[in-house]
């Protein structure tokens, strides 16, 4: 659980936080590697300068066997030896094969190395490497053979003046290390403050639709960074919400239009059922049952109309998709043809249709057929005649009626719209805005348009072939 708890820290910090932390960490890692790097390039640098100026100490090999034969080679020097005694300010030694040695020159006694056996045994030309004297001073070594004997010499100096150097170096990279990340926290904390700033215009954005259901809000799009595709969208996203409100807005006042008039009358019929009933003078049966008749007539005109809003009211995408399959446009069609016979109007239906097969709603198929030939016949005067024919994907309705005005056409599809001329006749105004609401979910097309001999001829066109697929039959009623 504890090696949680930093991590949740830094979830909990701002995100301008959490981005100049990162900016600090990318920042001292790679400073770190950049001195690191650098550090042990000096050192190496130093370490083959100091062997250099060892292989040049040129300590002359006849005085050092002089030395020694004067008895001045020594296995434990003394640290009061003089230092004017040493004219190469190096410590130099003799080591034998078996492993034996002694300092002529210096002060220190250094550990013998395999490395130097090697050498004095022939084996080796040279030797460099480091060895501990025994107060634990590092000194850097070259071991090389002594002419004429079966031993070595070996000059060492002491890595101090490296370590110095290295320290000193280390000191400095570290100075550099820690402005270098302190300058790129400030640095991280500027560019966070302005790389979110679009970010903080849209925060606040949201906050103030959140607080107000203002959707007029707009924010400023600046260049083509991910910053402003996502400005653009959050652009688009309010104006699609706010398009939707304001159709719903709209919907439920067209709404409320209509159902007055109807609810009006109703309960004007009802009061004066009521009042005939209450006062004990019963009205003539032929009023009464046209009483009767009218609320029956403006129930059923409420029930169309709270359909139709039903059907207006469901989601455009999904559900809808998810319920399409392929069916017969022309048996679906002859469904409808009988249904609205059924209810009859007196208007002669004629139909002529081939076979065409679509992918919609079954369901809202339909009811669309039936609107266009509900409304052929509203319009279509007393023993009038409909013509229906399907050919080629392309449904249409023909009516004898007055036809529709061309100022009238635009507006033919729009939701409660009707028709000056159509105030008095039974309808919502919702019929055609169903078909063209089924129609583009089917990924066809539908339009009205005045027949040179007078009528109207609705045209429903729908993507589809004249049979079925064989992996979906068609749908069996």
């Amino acid at each position: 659980m504890g090696s949680d708890r930093p991590s949740g820290r830094v979830a909990r910090l701002p995100l301008r936080g959490r981005l100049a932390l990162l900016t600090a960490a990318v920042v001292a890692l790679a400073v770190a590697a950049c001195s690191l790097a650098a550090w042990l390039l000096v050192r190496e640098q130093l370490v083959a300068s100091l062997d250099d100026s060892l292989r040049r100490s040129q300590v002359p090999v006849q005085l050092v066997l002089r030395q020694v034969e004067a008895g001045r080679c020594v296995t434990v020097p003394s640290d009061e030896r003089a230092e004017d005694a040493n004219p190469f300010a190096s410590t130099v030694r003799i080591v034998d094969r078996h492993g034996t040695s002694c300092v002529v020159f210096g002060q220190r006694q250094l550990d013998v190395s395999p490395n130097d056996l090697e050498v004095a045994r022939g084996e080796a030309a040279e030797s460099l490497h480091n060895a501990t004297a025994a107060d634990g001073t590092v000194y850097r070594v070259l071991t090389q053979p002594l002419p004429g004997t079966d031993a070595a010499m070996s000059v060492a100096r002491p890595m101090d003046e490296v370590k110095a150097s290295l320290d000193r170096l280390g000191l400095v990279l570290g100075l550099v290390a820690a402005g270098g990340v302190l300058a790129s926290a400030g640095a991280g904390v500027a560019l966070a403050r302005a790389g979110l700033r679009p970010v903080d215009r849209l925060a606040d954005a949201v906050e103030h639709i959140a607080r107000t259901e203002d959707l007029a809000v707009r924010i400023p799009v600046e260049g083509d960074d991910e910053i402003a595709r996502l400005s653009r969208s959050f652009n688009s996203m309010t104006r699609a919400l706010a398009a939707s409100r304001d159709l719903q807005q709209q919907l439920i006042a067209d709404a409320g239009h209509e159902l007055r008039t109807p609810l009006t009358s109703m309960r004007m019929n009802i009061d004066l059922l009521v009042r005939s009933e209450r006062t004990g003078r019963p009205l003539p049966e032929r009023e009464r049952r046209e009483l009767l008749d009218s609320v029956r007539s403006q129930m059923a005109e409420l029930s169309a109309l709270i359909g139709d809003l039903q059907e207006l009211s469901r989601p455009e995408s999904s559900p809808a998709q998810a319920a399409t399959e392929v069916v017969g446009l022309h048996e679906t069609t002859e469904r409808a043809v009988e249904r609205v016979r059924l209810r009859g109007t007196g208007i002669t239906i004629s139909a002529d249709l081939t076979p065409w097969y679509v992918r919609a709603e079954p369901a809202a198929l339909e009811r669309a057929v039936v609107n266009l030939l509900d409304n052929a016949v509203k319009f279509s005067p007393a023993g009038g005649e409909v013509t229906v024919s399907l050919s080629g994907g392309v449904l249409c309705v023909r009516d004898q009626g007055p036809g529709v005005p061309a100022e009238e056409l635009p507006y033919v599809f729009d939701r409660f719209w009707r028709s000056p001329s159509a105030r008095g006749l039974p309808g919502s105004g919702l019929g055609l805005s169903i078909v063209a609401r089924t129609a583009q979910r089917a990924g066809g097309t539908v339009e009205l348009r005045p027949l040179s001999g007078g009528g109207t001829e609705a045209r429903l066109a729908l993507p589809g072939a004249p049979a079925p697929p064989p992996e979906h039959p068609p749908r069996v009623p």
